[in-house]
C-alpha cells in the first residue's frame, strides 16, 4: 500500500468507525421505530399508516410521520407551490452551472474535496425536490376542481333520494355533507406518506443542511485564513462554490415544510465518514496530497484532528436547526396569519 499506517492511525480508524456504527444504532431506534406517538409524527418517513378505526377514521398516526404534501407545499399560506418549484429549478440550475464550471478549470480531480461531494449532493437534492414540486402543483391543479365536483354529487343524489326538502334541512345536510367530505379528504392527506423518492429527497435535504454549514465554516474560518494549500486558489469561482450552496439550502428552507428532527444528524456523519474512507482508499492505491491537512495519517495529532472534526459534526448540524427553529418561533408571530409552522 502507498499509505503508510503507524500505531496511532488504528485511533483515527476507531474514531470513525465508530461514528459511523453509533449513526446507524440512533437511526435503527428512530427512523425504523414501531411506536405511535402523536406528539412526534412528522420526523419519519419509513413507517406505514395505521388502519382506520370503525368508523373509517385513523386510531393513531404512525410516530414521525410525513405527509407527501409537505415535500411540495410552502409553509406560506397562500403561496402557490409554483413558487416553490421554481425557486428549487433555478437553484439546481445556477449550481450545475458553477460545477460544471468548476470541472472545466480543474477536471474531475476537483471531487478530491469535500464542497464539491456536497455541492454536487445539494444539487441532487435540488433536482429531487424539483420533481417532486412539479408532482405536487400537478395535484394542486386536479385537487380543488375534483372536490367541487365530488361535493355537487354528494349534495345532488342525496336530494334525489329524498325528494323535496325544506331549505333549512337543505343547508343542513348540505353543511354536512361537505363535511362528510373534507373529512375523508383529510384522512386520505394524512394516509398518504412520503415514498422511497420522498424518504430519499428529505435525507439529503436534512444531510445537505449540515454538511455545508461544516464545509463553509472549515473553509472561510479556517483554510482561507490559515491553509497553504497549493491546489487551491481562491477566486470569484470557489467563494461563489463555498456561498451558493448554504445559500440556496437557506433560501429553500424559509418555503419549504420539511421538518428537521435531530436524528438524522446521523446521516450527516455517514456523509462524512463516506468521504474519509474514501480519501483513505485512493491514499492507500497511491494518490500523494491530501486536500486537507487535518486529514492527514502520518502526523502524530491526527487522532485528535479527527476526534475534533467528529465532534464538529454535532454543533454544525445544531447550527441548522437552529435556524429551522428560529424560522418556526419566529415567524408566527411576526406573520401569524400568513406563516404554517413546519413541525
Amino acid at each position: 500500500m502507498a499509505l503508510v499506517v503507524y500505531w496511532y492511525d488504528f485511533i483515527c480508524f476507531g474514531i470513525v468507525a465508530v461514528s459511523f456504527v453509533g449513526s446507524l444504532w440512533v437511526l435503527w431506534r428512530r427512523e425504523l421505530a414501531s411506536k405511535y406517538d402523536s406528539n412526534s409524527i412528522y420526523e419519519s418517513l419509513l413507517l406505514v399508516a395505521t388502519p382506520p378505526d370503525t368508523d373509517g377514521f385513523l386510531n393513531a398516526m404512525p410516530k414521525n410521520h410525513v405527509g407527501s404534501s409537505q415535500l411540495w407545499c410552502s409553509c406560506w399560506k397562500g403561496l402557490h407551490p409554483g413558487w416553490l418549484l421554481a425557486t428549487r429549478f433555478i437553484s439546481f440550475l445556477v449550481m450545475a452551472g458553477f460545477l460544471t464550471w468548476d470541472i472545466e478549470d480543474w477536471d474531475a480531480t476537483i471531487f478530491m474535496y469535500y464542497t464539491e461531494w456536497t455541492f454536487a449532493l445539494v444539487m441532487v437534492y435540488f433536482a429531487l425536490a424539483t420533481v417532486t414540486s412539479g408532482y405536487g402543483c400537478w395535484v394542486s391543479s386536479l385537487r380543488v376542481p375534483s372536490e367541487n365536483v365530488e361535493t355537487a354529487q354528494f349534495l345532488r343524489t342525496d336530494e334525489e333520494e329524498n325528494g323535496t326538502t325544506n331549505s333549512a334541512t337543505y343547508d343542513e345536510k348540505a353543511m354536512k355533507g361537505t363535511i362528510k367530505l373534507q373529512s375523508h379528504y383529510a384522512e386520505e392527506v394524512i394516509r398518504l406518506r412520503a415514498g422511497f423518492w420522498g424518504y430519499l429527497m428529505q435525507t439529503i435535504y436534512q444531510t445537505c443542511a449540515g454538511a455545508v454549514i461544516l464545509t463553509d465554516l472549515v473553509f472561510w474560518c479556517i483554510i482561507v485564513p490559515f491553509g497553504s494549500n497549493a491546489h487551491l486558489e481562491l477566486n470569484v469561482l470557489m467563494g461563489c462554490m463555498h456561498t451558493l450552496n448554504a445559500a440556496f439550502l437557506l433560501l429553500d428552507t424559509a418555503l419549504n415544510s420539511l421538518s428537521f428532527p435531530w436524528f438524522r444528524l446521523a446521516y450527516f456523519v455517514q456523509w462524512s465518514c463516506l468521504y474519509v474512507v474514501f480519501q483513505w482508499v485512493i491514499h492507500a492505491c497511491g494518490f500523494t496530497w491530501w486536500p486537507y491537512p487535518f486529514l492527514e495519517l502520518d502526523i502524530a495529532w491526527a487522532p485528535l484532528w479527527y476526534f475534533v472534526l467528529a465532534v464538529v459534526h454535532i454543533p454544525c448540524y445544531g447550527i441548522y436547526a437552529l435556524i429551522v427553529k428560529a424560522k418556526n418561533s419566529i415567524f408566527p408571530r411576526w406573520f401569524p396569519g400568513a406563516f404554517v409552522r413546519s413541525y
